[in-house]
């Protein structure tokens, strides 16, 4: 059968070759899955999923519900408002130590997409980045810049607030800026009509995990099922997204958020491939959506020897590998 099966028939295929259960209600169950941002092709295995039918072929009725500048999806799910959220892992781990019942189901992301941005040529390798000045927000200051300092070697006062206006970075050549690997450097390269080289944290030694699946602790106790099915559906539409036909997912990103362009769908999706964002490392073997204990305990480290969190917090309550690792999907990678 086609790698490229279209609509429902691929998610009626998996379940009749065991990749996805049989719907295990009697009818589909409505579960909303807020985002963190606006809708972007960052997201695009989740509506994958809704478009091609996989999470209602094992018994879920999905909406998702975009964030944005004035939204608290997390919130939200605390509220009970939402049943699953695009959660972090430092979310988390705060989450146990102030005694938030967040827990992390899968990770979608291997890599965080956080890249500096540097002018062609000016850096050869990461350590040349300590002679530039820096434009970091100060959410990044409070967070992945405090590791920069603490375990690389750079420093405070080379540090420039950025306040997501690249124009400052574009007229300064002995700077970098940061952004996402999948949106910056397309901003860039039509403002001031050059390639910006980049420098991705997570293959600096940044080991933190992105785009996680977030639910409640009592989501887990109590709907397995429901985080299961969700679960393996979104692990399915990222698999279907990256290599088959995406074409139904962006028209549903695209209605979500108007602004949004095919050049950029396009730009987001060719970096994620490119750099292994959603599909490298563990999930060669364990597929798209993998997490391991080893993992979170050295990302862990890095924030406890950072100053970015304290010590002493049981992080395996942050979250769980009961519904990943199982090689769901594997067979649909083009």
């Amino acid at each position: 059968m086609s790698k490229r099966l279209t609509s429902r028939a691929a998610s009626i295929a998996l379940i009749a070759s065991g990749v996805l259960a049989a719907p295990a209600f009697a009818e589909n169950i409505p579960v909303t899955y807020g985002t963190n941002w606006v809708a972007q092709a960052e997201h695009g295995g989740f509506y994958q999923a809704v478009a091609d039918g996989t999470y209602a072929a094992c018994g879920l009725d999905v909406t998702i519900v975009p964030g944005g500048p004035s939204v608290n999806n997390q919130a939200l799910m605390l509220a009970g408002k939402l049943d699953f959220y695009m959660g972090g892992v430092l979310d988390a781990f705060y989450g146990v130590d102030e005694g938030l019942p967040l827990v992390d189901v899968a990770a979608m992301f291997q890599k965080d997409p956080q890249v500096i941005l540097t002018h062609p040529g000016v850096a050869k390798t990461f350590e040349d980045l300590k002679g530039l000045s820096l434009f970091i927000s100060d959410g990044g200051y409070t967070g992945y810049y405090q590791w920069m300092i603490k375990a690389l070697g750079f420093t405070e006062e080379q540090r420039k607030v950025y306040t997501f206006n690249a124009a400052p970075f574009i007229a300064d050549e002995n700077s970098g800026m940061q952004g996402y690997i999948t949106s910056e450097p397309l901003a860039v390269k039509t403002e001031a009509g050059w390639d910006a080289d980049l420098w991705l944290l997570a293959d600096n030694g940044y080991s933190s995990y992105s785009t996680m699946i977030q639910t409640l602790a009592s989501t887990v106790a109590d709907k397995p099922e429901v985080v299961k099915c969700f679960v393996d559906g979104s692990i399915t539409g990222w698999y279907n997204y990256l290599y088959n036909d995406n074409s139904a997912a962006n028209a549903m990103i695209k209605a979500d958020n108007p602004d949004m362009t095919d050049e950029q769908i396009a730009f987001s999706i060719d970096k994620m491939k490119e750099y292994g964002i959603v599909d490298s490392g563990d999930t060669e073997t364990m597929g798209i959506g993998a997490m391991t204990d080893a993992r979170m305990a050295e990302f862990y480290k890095q924030m406890v020897d950072s100053g970015v969190i304290k010590d002493g917090i049981d992080i395996s309550k942050a979250y769980t590998l009961q519904f990943v690792n199982q090689g769901v999907g594997m067979d649909l990678k083009g």
